[in-house]
Order: C-alpha cells, then sequence, then structure tokens
C-alpha cells in the first residue's frame, strides 16, 4: 500500500521481500557488515514459511522512494508473542497486562529468529541519512498510532545506529552476548596460549577426546558444500531444539535450509564430524555464516552423544578456521556461560524501545537506568572469572595427560 507524502518521498509497506527487487534491496543492504538482512536471507525465511504471520512473524517492512528510486527500507515485523526474539520482554507484557494494556501486537525490527547485533535501517548513501530516519520514524509512529500497536522496538541494534536513534527519543535496553575477537592470531597455537595453563589443557583434552571417537572434523564453505548437507543440518538442528522441548526454540522449516544452497551458501559454513567407519555423511554439524571479516555462530546437531563434539564444532573448528581466513569477530550465538570458557567475553549489545502508551512509557523511562546498570554488573562479573593467563604466567604448556 503507497499513500502520497508532502516530503520528496513516498512510502510503501510491504508483506514480503519480494516484492522489492533483489538487486535494488541488496544495494542497500550489501554495505552492511552483517548478512542477514540481505535479501535471500529475509527472502529464505518469509518463502520457507519460517517467518510468517502464521508463525507470529508478520513481513511488514518500510520501503521508501524518491521519484521511483529505492531510497531506504526498514526490515520490520508485526509480533503476536514474543517467541524467537531472545530479548526478553515478558516483564514488560505482564506490566502492560496489568495496566489493562494490550502489548500485542508490537512492531519488531531484527533478522528473524537472529541474535546478531547490526539492526539498521538501510538507506542508500545518496540520501541524508538522518533527515531520511527522521522522515521513517514519523511513519513508524503514525503507523503504530492507527493501529493501536502497543510499541516499536529494535533489537540487537548497531551501536552507531543506537547513537542516532537515542536523539530520536528511542530509550535503550542494555544486554549482552558472549563474542570472540580475534587478538592479532596467527595459529589456533596462538588462540590456546591467551588462556592459562589449566584452560589449554582442558581444550587440549576436549579435542582430543574427539579424535579419540574416531571423528575428525571437516570445514565446507560455498560451493564444495554438497547439496544433501542443507537438509541434514535441518535434521540435526530439529533433532537439538526437540531434546529442549518447549524452549528448544524450533522456528526454521526444512525448506529454508534446502533454499540456502540455491542462493546463499557462498555466506554459509559446515564445520562436519566425520567418523572413520563412514565417511559418507556427518554424524553431527554446525552451521555458521561469514561476512567480511565476521563469523556468527546459528544451529548445531549429533545423531550421537560424543563427549565434546559439541565444542569442538561450534568453537574450535570455526575458531581455527576463522584464523586462516581473517576472521576478526566470532558471535557463536545466543546463551550459554560455557562459552566464556572457550575464550568469548560477555560484551554489550543493545535494544531500543518506545511505547505508545504513556504509562508504559513512562515506566520504562523511570527504570531503564536502574535495570542496565544491573546488566552492567552482570557482564563485569562474567568477564571476572574468564580463564585467560595472568602477564607473568609461564606461556608453556604443561604435557596434556593420555
Amino acid at each position: 500500500m503507497s499513500k502520497p507524502s508532502k516530503s520528496p518521498y513516498s512510502i510503501t509497506w510491504i508483506n514480503a521481500v519480494a516484492e522489492v527487487p533483489k538487486a535494488e534491496w541488496d544495494a542497500l543492504a550489501q554495505p552492511l557488515k552483517t548478512p542477514f538482512f540481505e535479501w535471500d536471507w529475509l527472502h529464505n525465511l518469509e518463502s520457507s514459511g519460517s517467518a510468517t504471520g502464521r508463525a507470529g512473524w508478520l513481513p511488514h517492512h518500510l520501503v521508501v522512494w524518491r521519484e521511483g528510486q529505492l531510497a531506504a527500507i526498514a526490515p520490520l515485523y508485526l509480533k503476536g508473542h514474543s517467541r524467537g526474539e531472545f530479548v526478553f520482554d515478558n516483564q514488560w507484557a505482564d506490566l502492560a497486562y496489568q495496566l489493562g494494556i494490550e502489548y500485542y501486537p508490537k512492531l519488531l525490527g531484527m533478522s528473524p529468529f537472529t541474535p546478531a547485533e547490526g539492526y539498521r535501517f538501510l538507506i542508500a548513501p545518496t540520501e541524508d541519512e538522518l533527515e531520511l530516519t527522521r522522515f521513517m520514524i514519523q511513519e513508524i509512529d503514525q503507523f503504530c498510532l492507527e493501529n493501536k500497536i502497543s510499541g516499536c522496538n529494535f533489537l540487537y541494534v548497531d551501536p552507531e545506529w543506537k547513537t542516532v536513534m537515542e536523539q530520536q527519543g528511542f530509550t535503550a535496553w542494555l544486554h549482552h552476548s558472549y563474542i570472540w575477537q580475534n587478538q592479532g592470531f596467527n595459529t589456533f597455537d596462538e588462540y590456546l596460549k591467551g588462556f592459562n595453563a589449566n584452560q589449554r589443557r582442558n581444550i587440549k583434552r576436549e579435542r582430543k577426546a574427539v579424535a579419540k571417537a574416531g571423528l575428525h572434523l571437516k570445514i565446507v564453505t560455498g560451493d564444495e558444500i554438497p547439496k544433501s548437507l542443507f537438509s541434514l543440518m535441518y535434521d540435526f538442528y530439529a533433532d537439538t531444539c526437540d531434546k529442549f522441548g518447549w524452549w528448544g526454540s524450533k522456528y526454521l522449516t526444512r525448506k529454508f535450509f534446502e533454499q540456502l544452497h540455491h542462493d546463499y551458501r557462498h555466506r554459509v559454513i559446515f564445520a562436519a564430524a566425520y567418523s572413520e567407519q563412514d565417511p559418507r555423511e556427518p554424524v553431527g554439524m554446525s552451521f555458521c555464516l561469514t561476512k567480511g571479516d565476521r563469523l556468527y555462530g546459528r544451529y548445531w546437531g549429533s545423531h550421537q552423544e560424543i563427549d565434546c563434539l559439541h565444542f569442538d564444532a561450534c568453537y574450535y573448528s570455526p575458531i581455527e578456521w576463522g584464523i586462516q581466513h581473517g576472521i576478526q569477530s566470532f558471535d557463536p550465538g545466543a546463551g550459554g556461560r560455557h562459552k566464556k570458557r572457550r575464550g568469548f567475553p560477555a560484551l554489550p549489545n543493545y535494544s531500543l524501545h518506545r511505547f505508545y502508551d504513556q504509562r508504559l512509557a513512562q515506566i520504562l523511562r523511570g527504570y531503564i537506568d536502574k535495570i542496565n546498570a544491573m546488566e552492567q554488573q552482570e557482564i563485569d562479573y562474567i568477564n571476572q572469572d574468564l580463564p585467560f593467563r595472568n602477564v607473568e604466567e609461564n606461556s608453556e604448556d604443561q604435557p596434556v595427560e593420555p
């Protein structure tokens, strides 16, 4: 649906990424550091039945045109629940219920099911970014007010964009992710030397346990990935989700994984564990994406319970590959304090929020500083217990026990 505007811009609200030509969308998305707002990724989520209105993720993207040319996009979804976001706003939903406010639907900006930093409006470099950002916010505000939407929320936002949006009246809520950063490592052994002696031995034991089980890890990327591995990755993903019951977060369909082979395999990395007894098909596998100097862990699974395979497939083998290929930052995915034991400290990320009911808005503004201070304390606490060696510690490894 388009509507005229007094500004040089015209607005379209669309219910599918496919309504914008791929080349035009990607001209705005490709310059971003994150891969998760490129046309193929979002289109696969929608066309596979993963991110749809039936699933509680109704695509409702804001598209801005100037004289027939694409000027900007805000990837947005109308949400009927809070699942798949990994920013847990249940307390705000409960508070709204107590106040008699309809919390759902809400308007959400993020890449569905993807807790990775980088959300921002996609704006053509020829445009005045601040002017167009203000214009888009006005359109979003008007849409939400006209349609009785409780709030607009942007999750895992780009840090620079956070500053811009705070100046436009959005409230920042602090969270944390576990992120590995390349400290100038040239080899996996150099990465290991950053740990204290005890943790170095633990990591070596964990990798050795996988080898003792008769497995070897192989990284396959891009065109070298067999088509069959994409469907197999769905099996691993679904099995892992099922193990956690309701908390398993099984949102993606088999079709989503299978479609990635056709149009997105250039960004895909599989760390596949092959058995010496049957080298034809992996017994376990992790699924990562890469863009530029960044690596993102997404899903994993295994047909068997194999000691330490998860750590090798999801952390050590991707880190080893990343060091070899110039990766500077590795986000392994949501949750799990066990990540800090593998060299992933807690780093801040932010969501941005605007409530349209003044009661909720006032409470948010009144308490957010205290909430953020508590989260910062949590980050500091986590990072006080990282297993890195002291400067004065002898960097020579002690012998690894057999």
